[in-house]
C-alpha cells in the first residue's frame, strides 16, 4: 500500500512540465533582483518594505499556480460565468464605493491589501471566454455574426465599467485578450473586414468623445514627448533615457542614475522594465525577452497537445494575457506606444498583478498535467 502510494506520488510531480515552472522562476528571479534595486536606492526609504511585501506576493502567487496545477481545468468550465458575475459584482462596487488614488478610483480596501477587481477580471474572462467560445463551431469559414454576439457582449460589458473607473489601460487589455481568443477561433473574413474599417471610422469620435483629456494628452505626448518635458512628457523622456544609457552592458546592479536618484518615475511598477535596461544594458533586456519568448514556446506547445479545445483555449487566453502586457508595457516604456498603467507581468510589483499572473499560469499548468490523461 506504501509502495504505491510513493509510486502514485512520484508520477504525479512526473506529469508537471518542469520546463514552464523553471522558466518562470527564471522571471521570479529576474523580477526580484529588479525590485530590490529599484525600492534600495539612496532615496527610497518609502518604497523599501515593497520588496519584502512583492515576497509575500509571489509565495502566495506560487501556492495558487499549484493549486490551478492540481486542480482539474474541467471544473473551472463549471465555475467560470460565477466567477465572471462575481468580479462583475465587484467591479460595480469599485464604481460606487472604491478606494480613490491617483485620480482613479479602482480599488477595494481590504485593510492589509488593496483589491483591483479588474486585474482579476482579465483571469475571469479568459475563463468565460473559453468556456463559451469552445462551444462554438470553428470549423469552415470561421464564426459568423450571430456566433460572435454573446462572447462580444461578455466582452463589452467589463470593459465599458471599467473605461468609467477610468482605467483606458486595463480596459484596452481586456478588449486585447477577449479579441485574440476569439480570432484564434476564426470568425469570418467579411465580419473582420468590417469590424475593422468600423473601428477606423469610430477613431475620429472616439477621440472626440469617449477619451478624457488626460488620456488624448498622452496620445499627444506619445507623439511629441518634448511639447511638454517638465509635465505630461517627463516620464516618456526619462524612461527613454533610462533605457538608452544602459547601452550594451548596463551600468550595473543599483548603479542606474535614473532610478536609484529617483528621475524614473514608479519605477518599480510601470517602468521596472527601464530599471532592467538601465542596469543590465540590451544583455539584459534580451535574455529577459528570450525567457518570454521561452515561456510563449512551452505554452503554445501545451496548446497543441490539450486534451479539448476548452483547455486549449484556456491556455491560449492566459498567453494572450502575459503577451499583450509584455508587449504594451515595453513598447510604452521605450516610446513606440503611448503611456498607459500596464504592469509588466512577473516583473511589476503589485499583489493583485502577481496573483491573477500565477494563477492564469497555473490553469495552463494544469493543461499540461492532464494533457496524457485519457
Amino acid at each position: 500500500m506504501e509502495l504505491s502510494l510513493q509510486v502514485e506520488e512520484r508520477t504525479m510531480f512526473r506529469r508537471i512540465d518542469w520546463n514552464f515552472v523553471l522558466v518562470i522562476l527564471a522571471l521570479n528571479l529576474v523580477g526580484l533582483i529588479n525590485l530590490y534595486s529599484a525600492t534600495h536606492g539612496p532615496h527610497s526609504v518609502d518604497v523599501e518594505p515593497l520588496f519584502l511585501n512583492q515576497i509575500v506576493w509571489l509565495m502566495a502567487g506560487w501556492s495558487c499556480f499549484f493549486i490551478g496545477t492540481f486542480l482539474d481545468y474541467s471544473f473551472i468550465s463549471r465555475v467560470a460565468y460565477a466567477f465572471y458575475f462575481l468580479n462583475l459584482g465587484a467591479i460595480l462596487y469599485v464604481t460606487f464605493y472604491g478606494k480613490i488614488a491617483l485620480g482613479a478610483q479602482r480599488w477595494i480596501d481590504l485593510g492589509f491589501f488593496h483589491y483591483q477587481p479588474s486585474e482579476t477580471m482579465k483571469l475571469c474572462l479568459i475563463m468565460v471566454m473559453a468556456k463559451t467560445l469552445a462551444l462554438r463551431n470553428s470549423d469552415g469559414p470561421g464564426m459568423g455574426l450571430k456566433q460572435m454576439l454573446w462572447p462580444l457582449f461578455i466582452l463589452g460589458v467589463p470593459f465599458v465599467l471599467v473605461v468609467e473607473q477610468p482605467d483606458l489601460g486595463t480596459a484596452m487589455m481586456l478588449a486585447a485578450i477577449g479579441g485574440s481568443m476569439i480570432l484564434f477561433c476564426k470568425i469570418r473574413k467579411a465580419i473582420l473586414a468590417t469590424c475593422i474599417l468600423a473601428g477606423l471610422i469610430a477613431l475620429p469620435a472616439a477621440w472626440k468623445y469617449a477619451l478624457r483629456d488626460y488620456q488624448r494628452a498622452r496620445v499627444i505626448n506619445f507623439l511629441s514627448p518634448t511639447n511638454d518635458p517638465r509635465g505630461t512628457g517627463y516620464n516618456s523622456i526619462q524612461s527613454k533615457i533610462a533605457v538608452g544609457s544602459g547601452k550594451i552592458l548596463g551600468k550595473g546592479f543599483r548603479k542606474g542614475t535614473q532610478s536609484q536618484l529617483e528621475f524614473l518615475p514608479e519605477r518599480h511598477t510601470d517602468f521596472i522594465y527601464s530599471v532592467l535596461s538601465e542596469e543590465h544594458g540590451f544583455i539584459g533586456s534580451v535574455t529577459t525577452l528570450a525567457l518570454f519568448c521561452v515561456l510563449f514556446v512551452i505554452g503554445i506547445r501545451i496548446a497543441s497537445t490539450s486534451r479539448d479545445k476548452f483547455g486549449a483555449l484556456l491556455t491560449v487566453g492566459v498567453l494572450c494575457y502575459v503577451f499583450w502586457h509584455m508587449f504594451v508595457n515595453i513598447g510604452m516604456v521605450i516610446g513606440l506606444l503611448p503611456i498607459v498603467g500596464v504592469p509588466l507581468p512577473l516583473l511589476s510589483y503589485g499583489g493583485s498583478s502577481m496573483l491573477t499572473t500565477m494563477t492564469g499560469l497555473g490553469l495552463i499548468s494544469s493543461t499540461a498535467y492532464r494533457r496524457y490523461l485519457f
